[in-house]
């Protein structure tokens, strides 16, 4: 079921009261608990990233998928061994259903990464990105906003941290310079004219957190305690922050993440999103969180279809190789294949 009001929408929280007096800084801190321990969701605002460096992004953002077919599928991700590039109107898939949305996937610029038979195969997903030769402005808009949304994120994480007790440094070592940060710009063209309203299926993120820019038109919903979905208002100049299922491992379910998805805008209307997933390294085994309130844990929401992993880079490959099954297919098809025999093993 969906609800577009819903008796408490997802909180409000002012990052920048983090700078200002500690009693400020206390109310931050009980936002953020209640935030991401309740609902898993919440909106930033005072995140300190200008609205130049937005319309920079969302220019180019705008140009890219403005550019003939041609040239975006020059782009296709099914020519990357690593998951960048362009993805064609329902070529993802959630749950084993299309994507009714168009994108470019991009992460941190690195050499193209071959591993080894000895080698963990996650490491496939280390490699270039794929850039349109006619928009430069595209790379350089990117790429800083990968940076930018780094250090927030960073900063929101110690701040989160914080606000349950634990130490804010705990898990710094392993993002730093081999961290593995994923940028995605969005187009969901409007609704397929086939009864599907699925503009992407309902799932979690699997790192630890999500800042997402959407533009006006709507379409994010978040499952709350209820069990439906609810709509997400777009809150101008605001990220929606959801947590990703390592902060779930790490805390045994006493933070919490949410079901998310979202509907496609009606008819021909163009909706906009730009989601920013802040991952740790491809190798970092994510060790518990020592926290006050750990023996109120719940534990992990248990999915047999869904097996979570020590090693992130394991839960991110996992995720690749089932929502791109033609990249999939043309590279990695004899990793898809040990990955549903480990499954049936489970």
């Amino acid at each position: 079921m969906t609800n577009s009001s819903y008796s408490s929408q997802l909180p409000i929280v002012d990052l920048s009261a983090a700078d200002r007096d500690p009693q400020a800084r206390k109310l931050l801190h009980a936002q953020l608990h209640s935030a991401a321990h309740d609902v898993g969701f919440f909106q930033l605002i005072g995140h300190g990233v200008s609205e130049a460096e937005t319309k920079a992004l969302t220019d180019a953002m705008h140009a890219f998928f403005a550019l003939p077919e041609a040239d975006r599928l020059a782009l296709d991700n099914i020519n990357s061994p690593h998951f960048r590039g362009y993805t064609r109107i329902g070529d993802e898939r959630t749950a084993g259903a299309r994507d009714w949305r168009d994108q470019l996937d991009i992460g941190a610029e690195r050499p193209a990464r071959d591993p080894g038979p000895w080698e963990p195969p996650y490491w496939w997903l280390e490699g270039p990105n794929q850039w349109p030769a006619a928009l430069p402005e595209l790379r350089t808009a990117a790429l800083h906003w990968i940076d930018r949304l780094s250090g927030v994120a960073e900063r929101l994480l110690h701040e989160l941290l914080a606000s349950i007790g634990a130490p804010t440094d705990f898990y710094d070592d392993i993002f730093g310079p081999r961290a593995h940060p994923h940028l995605k710009l969005v187009r969901y063209p409007g609704s397929s004219g086939e009864g599907d309203d699925q503009g992407v299926g309902a799932h979690k993120d699997y790192g630890f957190l999500t800042l997402l820019l959407q533009d006006q038109v709507g379409g994010l919903q978040v499952q709350r305690e209820d069990g439906n979905f609810h709509d997400v208002p777009p809150l101008p100049g605001a990220f929606v922050v959801n947590l990703g299922e390592l902060l779930e491992v790490a805390t045994n379910g006493y933070l919490i993440a949410t079901n998310h998805r979202v509907v496609s805008p009606p008819g021909a209307t163009e909706r906009f999103s730009v989601p920013f997933f802040y991952n740790p390294r491809l190798d970092a085994r994510i060790a518990p969180l020592q926290f006050p309130f750990a023996d109120r844990a719940p534990g992990v929401t248990a999915d047999p279809a869904n097996p979570l992993f020590a090693e992130y880079g394991r839960n991110e490959l996992k995720g690749k190789l089932r929502a791109h099954p033609l990249t999939t297919a043309r590279h990695h098809a004899d990793l898809l294949l040990a990955q549903e025999q480990q499954a049936q093993l489970v």
